[in-house]
C-alpha cells in the first residue's frame, strides 16, 4: 500500500501474498459471529426458512446472535468457519496480497502518478481473479452458515462432505454457484474496500494529519468497512440467497433480485445491513491493522536475514 518510506525495504510478492491471507484469517476468527448473523438477516424472508427453529424471524444483529445461541448453541455461530478460513487464504491472498502489483502493472511502475482508474482497474482484476480461485470455498461457507444447527435440517455432516455432496447432487457447477454475483460483489468490495483504504490513507499522509503507523491504519480502514458495506450490500444480499437456493429455486441470479424485489421490496437489498457493517467495519480494521504489521514484521525479519554477520 502507500506510505513506504524510502528507507524500508518494499514486501516481496510473497510477504504480500502470505500477510494477506493470514490477516484475513485471523479478521475472520475475530469477526466470523457477525458475517454468520448477517447471513441468517439475508436469506430471512424466503420461502424456504430453516426446519424445526420457531424463531426464525431475527430481529437485529445482537438478536440474532441472541436466537441462534439460545436454539442452536454457541457453536452455530461458527458454522462454515473452516471453509471460512480455507476461503480467506485463497480469496484474500489474490485480491488483497497482489493488488499493489497488479496496480503497479497498470501505471507500469509510476507510484507517485497512480491515478484512481488505475487502482479501480487493480482492484476489479485482483478481485475477479480471487473469485475464479476461490468461489467453492464461498459456496460451501454460505451453505454451512446458512443451515440451522440442529440434527434435523443439518445438510451437510462436514466441509469436506459439503464439497462432496454439492458436486454429487448439483454437478460441478453447484460449487460455482454464484459466481456472477460473486464476481460483481467482489468487484465493488475489492474495489470500494482497497481504493478507499488506499486513498484515506495516502490523504491522511501527504497531508501530514498522521503517520504511518496504527491509528492511520485504523481510520482508514474503518472509512473503508463503511464505504463498503453502503456500496456492495444489495449484491451481496443477492449472492447469499442465490449461493444458499435450493437447486432450481431460482433460474439466476438476476431472477433471483427481481424475485426479492417483487415480494419484499427493495429494502431487502439492505436487509442485515448493520452486521453487515459491524462485521465489514471490524473486518477491515483487524486485517488492515494485522496485514501492515505483519508486512512490517516479515519486511525486517527479511533485513535482519540478508544483513551480514
Amino acid at each position: 500500500m502507500v506510505g513506504l518510506k524510502p528507507s524500508e525495504v518494499p514486501p516481496t510478492l510473497m510477504v504480500k501474498f502470505v500477510g494477506a491471507g493470514a490477516a484475513a484469517c485471523i479478521a475472520d476468527l475475530v469477526t466470523f459471529p457477525l458475517d454468520t448473523a448477517k447471513v441468517r438477516l439475508q436469506i430471512q424472508g424466503e420461502t424456504k426458512t430453516p426446519v424445526n427453529v420457531k424463531s426464525a424471524q431475527y430481529k437485529g444483529v445482537f438478536g440474532t446472535i441472541s436466537t441462534m445461541v439460545k436454539t442452536e448453541g454457541p457453536r452455530s455461530l461458527y458454522n462454515g468457519l473452516v471453509a471460512g478460513l480455507q476461503r480467506q487464504m485463497s480469496f484474500a491472498s489474490v485480491r488483497i496480497g497482489l493488488y499493489d502489483s497488479v496496480k503497479q502493472f497498470y501505471t507500469k511502475g509510476s507510484e507517485p502518478d497512480v491515478g484512481i482508474g488505475s487502482r479501480l482497474l487493480a482492484g476489479c482484476t485482483t478481485g475477479a481473479m480471487a473469485v475464479a480461485i476461490a468461489q467453492p470455498t464461498d459456496v460451501v461457507k454460505v451453505r454451512f452458515q446458512a443451515q440451522a444447527n440442529v440434527s434435523s435440517s443439518k445438510r451437510y455432516k462436514g466441509t469436506m462432505d459439503a464439497y462432496r455432496t454439492i458436486a454429487k447432487e448439483e454437478g460441478m457447477r453447484g460449487l460455482w454457484k454464484g459466481t456472477s454475483p460473486n464476481i460483481t460483489r467482489s468487484a465493488l468490495v475489492n474495489c470500494t474496500e482497497l481504493v478507499t483504504y488506499d486513498l484515506i490513507k495516502d490523504s491522511l499522509l501527504k497531508s501530514n494529519l498522521m503517520s504511518d503507523t496504527l491509528p492511520c491504519h485504523f481510520t482508514s480502514a474503518f472509512g473503508a468497512g463503511f464505504c463498503t458495506t453502503v456500496i456492495a450490500s444489495p449484491v451481496d444480499v443477492v449472492k447469499t440467497r442465490y449461493m444458499n437456493s435450493a437447486k432450481g429455486q431460482y433460474q439466476s441470479a438476476l431472477n433471483c433480485a427481481l424475485t426479492m424485489l417483487r415480494k419484499e421490496g427493495p429494502m431487502a437489498f439492505y436487509k442485515g445491513f448493520m452486521p453487515s457493517f459491524l462485521r465489514l467495519g471490524s473486518w477491515n480494521v483487524v486485517m488492515f491493522v494485522t496485514y501492515e504489521q505483519l508486512k512490517r514484521a516479515m519486511m525486517s525479519a527479511r533485513v535482519s536475514w540478508e544483513a551480514p554477520f
